[in-house]
């Protein structure tokens, strides 16, 4: 499937659906087909957004995540989106978190999957052998349970990425930012219903992040996949659309009378 990538001002983004607006926030190597199960499932329902996070248009000053965030908030007011059920996987989780810690207003819900801000495995200290297909390759697995998921089109794309020095030198800033911006203490402000899927299996953010999130953020629950990795909308699609599905409808349901 593929979709129109639409354009306003300085903004690239897709759109699919009526409704309220459901914005995806991708990660560091989050390429569309992250995205595309959940794109097809909630189309029906919702207005589905996934703006192109400027990873490597930023100058390099800017190329953290309050860089990211700021870049998000103008593009939500461009759109005056309203009542938003913001996503976000990996880096795009820590982007929707000091999100909503600094602009809560417009916000409905938050779900995070896979999210950093309080802990992450990075690619790891030896990261990136640039021109090194087959380190990639290995690397690009670890973001799954199951290897196979690593295509060599999702492969290949990492491998583009990390021939490029310049894109090298953006994506150590941007991890580098990830670590540094910890947001452990500031969680407990976070008003909003908050969802929160996590792989049992994923070794970047393991479960025991997931378990601390829903500690430290006051009205979230937290959901684990069996056999899943650091991407569950893309590893087990299924699974994760029903959980978020089931989580985005209970808040439009009246709340029960006592």
């Amino acid at each position: 499937m593929q979709y129109e990538i639409k354009q306003l001002d300085k903004f690239r983004y897709i759109e699919e659906g009526e409704g309220e607006p459901l914005v995806l926030l991708h990660g560091l190597f989050g390429a569309l087909s992250n995205f595309r199960d959940l794109i097809e499932y909630f189309r029906p329902h919702y207005k589905v957004v996934v703006p192109m996070l400027p990873l490597f248009d930023l100058d390099i000053l800017h190329t953290s995540v309050s860089g990211l965030q700021k870049y998000v908030h103008k593009f939500i007011e461009a759109k005056d989106f309203r009542n938003i059920h913001l996503l976000g996987n990996s880096l795009g989780g820590h982007v929707a978190l000091v999100h909503v810690l600094k602009h809560p207003e417009r916000i409905r819900s938050l779900i995070l999957t896979g999210s950093s801000g309080l802990f992450e495995n990075g690619m790891g200290d030896t990261y990136p052998k640039r021109g090194d297909y087959e380190y990639i390759r290995k690397k690009t697995e670890l973001t799954f349970y199951d290897p196979k998921m690593a295509t060599k089109e999702l492969v290949d794309e990492v491998y583009d990425i990390t021939t490029s020095r310049l894109k090298v030198i953006k994506i150590i800033a941007l991890a580098k930012s990830a670590i540094r911006n910890n947001l452990g203490e500031e969680l407990s402000q976070i008003k909003q219903p908050t969802l929160l899927v996590w792989g049992n299996n994923d070794t970047i953010t393991p479960p025991f992040v997931g378990r601390e999130f829903n500690k430290l953020i006051p009205n979230s629950e937290l959901h684990f996949i069996d056999h899943c990795g650091h991407a569950p909308m893309m590893e087990v699609p299924d699974e994760f659309n029903r959980i978020l599905h089931k989580f985005l409808t209970k808040l439009s349901e009246p709340a029960a009378v006592a």
